[in-house]
């Protein structure tokens, strides 16, 4: 079985926003008297959509469902803030993408944020120009931890599920790159993204011919 694309996660994989997201949500929060604390940001809500979010602070918080569309458009432009000021282009991660784009391989990004947020990012970043599909939680019906994006980028990219080599860094993002079928590759930060660490996972995919969960 010959790997024949690679789709990435952002947050956490290529952008180092987990920090912005934190802030710009508790900011939002905040104007109503409420905040959710590191802990529950990394355990419980790191890789969601902000409406899930929403929905589990109004269910286990009280947080009142008429708040949501202010809430979740004050942490969407607290959050531009955030990549204007902090969101740079990172020599490793352009290199990255552009060697395997070289190599022949099809690239995908596929991010439970909204659009506007992964087409900025990938502007602010110079990663855009890489990948041939850029997928958001508008995209689908269901985000992940749901298959459906990554069912999606994979047919995009006219590629089978068990083809594609998924580089997450969360639980949600991990079980929706698995249950669609697709290869894993499991990084613990941004950092861990570079070339070598890929293909290595690539040949262990291709070598093993089933699907593999690297770390």
């Amino acid at each position: 079985m010959k790997i024949e694309a690679v789709v990435f996660d952002m947050d956490g994989v290529l952008i180092d926003a987990k920090e912005w997201h934190y802030h710009a949500l508790n900011r939002a929060l905040e104007l109503f008297g409420y905040s959710i604390s590191r802990a529950d940001h990394l355990t419980t809500f790191d890789g969601l959509p902000t409406s899930r979010k929403l929905e589990i602070l109004s269910r286990e918080r009280e947080l009142p469902r008429a708040l949501h569309g202010f809430v979740n458009a004050m942490k969407q432009q607290y959050t531009v803030e955030q990549i204007h000021l902090h969101c740079k282009p990172v020599f490793t991660h352009e290199y990255t993408l552009s060697q395997l784009k070289a190599a022949g391989y099809k690239l995908g990004l596929a991010s439970n944020s909204i659009k506007s947020t992964v087409a900025l990012m990938m502007e602010k970043s110079r990663l855009s120009q890489y990948l041939d599909v850029m997928l958001s939680n508008q995209d689908v019906s269901h985000a992940k931890p749901h298959p459906e994006m990554y069912l999606k980028a994979a047919e995009a990219l006219g590629t089978p599920p068990d083809r594609c080599l998924v580089v997450e860094d969360n639980e949600h993002g991990i079980k929706a790159a698995e249950a669609a079928g697709c290869q894993v590759l499991v990084v613990q930060s941004v950092l861990d993204v570079q070339l070598d660490r890929v293909l290595r996972a690539i040949a262990r995919a291709e070598g093993a011919g089933t699907e593999a969960r690297s770390r």
